[in-house]
Parts: structure tokens; C-alpha cells; sequence
């Protein structure tokens, strides 16, 4: 188990500290897929008791972040090819919609913000954080997505958003692939401020085809 493993102070309910300090192991790797997780052992650790720690399970589970397994318990999930396929063939169909209306309904001050935010994500990876560069680029596309002013759309994405998170951040750990995502991201956020629809739309969807393949790539080195 991590020996990093701890809660942040916050005023949120504790399941949700635990959620999220369970959620950080997992994606950056330090609970590793497979690995079992003993609620018992888990509120020791985090100085909570065993309430939490199930509540959040549930949570991860959710997000397929965690597994439940007959008579093993939790444990960490892994990633499938089949899983990262269906995520993205679906955030690939609710992305082109996105920018499609964003093309057309972001306004000026929303275009600033949207460089603004190409900036930040840029700072982020020359930090070389992974956690960070995540962020900022969760929080870019989010942007897009509330460019959109539909709010059924965002809703739509809402659901699908934690498991996109996991497969983003698997995408950003391949520190190949961080150069190739400064310029995905100028050119959609170009192709924005732009207004041209049909630019917008290609540049998301090789976006979102690269990152299928950064991430099957380092699957299949990981069986071999």
C-alpha cells in the first residue's frame, strides 16, 4: 500500500476526503490495478473508520476506478482495451457535438478565457506533473463544454467524465505524448476562436484517436 496515502484537511464530508485520496492513488499509480484493497487495513491507514472507506469504494467502483470480486473483496480495476474503446467511441460522438456548438454560441470574452486556459495547461506540462497537467486539461474541455449552453448536453458528459479522467491521465503519463497535446490543444482552441466547424471537429477527433493510441500502445508493452 502506499506509504503516501493521506487525507487533505477539508471541510467536505469524509467519504468524499477518502474518495479522493483513494482516486489520486489509483490514477497516478500508486494503488496498482489488481491490487486488493482491505477496508480494514485502508481506515488504519487513514485514521477514518471502516464507514468511509466502504462509501467510497462505492464511489470508485462507479467510476471503474475499483472491482468488486466474489469472495476476494475490492480491488483496483484494470484497464481494458474493450473498456477504453467504448469510453472514447462515446466522448468521441459528445465531443464533436460540443465544439460544433461551441463554434458557434462562444463569445468573445469566452475565446480570451479559452487561451487563458491553453496557457495554464502549457505551464502544466512544462511542470511535468501529471496530476496538474490533467487538471488543466480536464478543466480546458469543461470550458468548451459549458461553451455549448446545453445543458443536457454537459449532462450527458458529466456521466462519462470520471472514466474519461482515468484515461486521460493514462494518456499524460506517456510523457511522449505531452508535445503532441500543446499543439492539439492550440489547434482546437484555433479552430475555435476560428468559428470553423469543420477544423474543429477533425482536430477533436484526432485528439481523441491519438489518445487511444498512446494508451493501447503502452497496454499491449505492458503484457509483453
Amino acid at each position: 500500500m502506499d506509504d503516501d496515502l493521506k487525507l487533505e484537511i477539508s471541510d467536505e464530508p469524509l467519504r468524499d476526503v477518502v474518495f479522493r485520496a483513494l482516486r489520486q492513488a489509483i490514477l497516478k499509480g500508486s494503488l496498482k490495478p489488481g491490487e486488493r484493497l482491505m477496508e480494514i487495513q485502508l481506515a488504519k491507514k487513514l485514521g477514518v473508520s471502516r464507514t468511509p472507506i466502504r462509501e467510497a469504494m462505492r464511489m470508485l467502483e462507479l467510476e471503474g476506478l475499483v472491482k468488486m470480486v466474489p469472495r476476494k473483496g475490492a480491488e483496483v480495476a484494470g484497464i481494458t482495451e474493450k473498456n477504453l474503446r467504448d469510453v472514447l467511441e462515446v466522448r468521441r460522438a459528445l465531443e464533436e457535438l460540443a465544439i460544433e456548438l461551441a463554434c458557434t454560441r462562444m463569445n468573445d470574452n469566452d475565446k480570451k478565457e479559452l487561451v487563458h486556459l491553453n496557457k495554464v495547461f502549457k505551464e502544466a506540462v512544462k511542470n511535468h506533473d501529471a496530476i496538474q497537467i490533467a487538471k488543466a486539461d480536464e478543466a480546458f474541455h469543461e470550458f468548451i463544454y459549458a461553451g455549448t449552453c446545453n445543458k443536457k448536453l454537459i449532462q450527458l458528459i458529466e456521466h462519462l467524465r470520471e472514466q474519461m479522467y482515468r484515461y486521460r491521465v493514462e494518456y499524460i503519463k506517456d510523457s511522449g505524448s505531452r508535445t503532441l497535446l500543446i499543439t492539439e490543444h492550440e489547434d482546437i482552441a484555433n479552430a475555435l476562436i476560428a468559428g470553423n466547424i469543420p477544423l474543429a471537429k477533425k482536430v477533436i477527433r484526432e485528439h481523441i484517436y491519438n489518445q487511444e493510441l498512446s494508451i493501447v500502445r503502452n497496454l499491449i508493452a505492458e503484457v509483453k
